[in-house]
């Protein structure tokens, strides 16, 4: 007998935390390169395109870790229900992946053009923003409603990990406006060489993420750790 949808659901939604920390791992491991002054322009600029290159695995799984969730809490057995109406029919699953296919595609072209395309930069920005306003909202909902959506197996686990989701994204946004003043300044690089003003400016730029990076692990793998075990659930 095949195994149940709801395990295959459970399945993806994990391979999307692994690539997502994975692949930061790999995008903060190669940065020290690009920062490197004692590595040539030429050096630092393929380290550089192997850290973009690694960096649009972790974005493309936090978009995905929107509509696998959402399917997942869609396929429970404890699933939400207003007024005995499940709160996601098949038809509200449909729309969200349909928005998530929009978010991956505008930030695909975000990325690939590093910001080049003002249209879709706004777009993922906008979309962004909804994300973090709406997930902040429903996590903290869910943290502190004693039956969230007439749910009555304590999901403030899932609360939490909803909550840690919106502050990942939120953290993202973080790392794009501190990494503003880095093209200009490897621009710089590449073409004038390297410069004291140059140097200080990229490693302020990339060590500046530190903190943002910090926390977009420790929301992911805690947001993990939530998932797995559901820490205070009635189930």
């Amino acid at each position: 007998m095949g195994a149940h949808p709801y395990g295959w659901w459970i399945v993806l939604h994990l391979v999307v935390f692994v690539f997502w920390l994975g692949g930061d791992l790999g995008v903060f491991y190669s940065s020290r390169s690009v920062i490197n002054p004692e590595l040539s322009p030429q050096a630092r600029a393929t380290a550089l395109t192997i850290m973009s290159g690694l960096d649009l695995a972790p974005k493309i799984c936090l978009v995905l870790f929107l509509p696998s969730g959402v399917t997942l809490m869609a396929l429970s057995p404890h699933g939400a229900s207003i007024f005995g109406i499940a709160l996601f029919p098949w038809w509200s699953l449909a729309l969200v992946w349909l928005m998530a296919a929009v978010w991956l595609a505008v930030m695909v072209i975000t990325h690939r053009s590093h910001g080049g395309v003002p249209a879709a930069r706004r777009i993922d920005l906008t979309i962004r923003g909804l994300v973090i306003t709406g997930m902040a909202s429903a996590g903290g909902y869910a943290l502190f409603a004693h039956e969230p959506f007439g749910v009555d197996t304590n999901p403030r686990w899932l609360g939490a990990k909803i909550l840690l989701y919106a502050t990942a994204v939120a953290a993202g946004l973080g790392i794009r406006m501190t990494l503003r003043p880095f093209g200009p300044a490897f621009a710089t690089l590449l073409t004038e060489g390297s410069t004291p003003p140059v140097e200080r400016t990229l490693r302020a730029s990339v060590n500046g993420c530190l903190p943002y990076v910090w926390l977009i692990w420790g929301s992911v793998l805690t947001a993990a750790i939530l998932g797995v075990l559901k820490p205070g659930a009635q189930l």
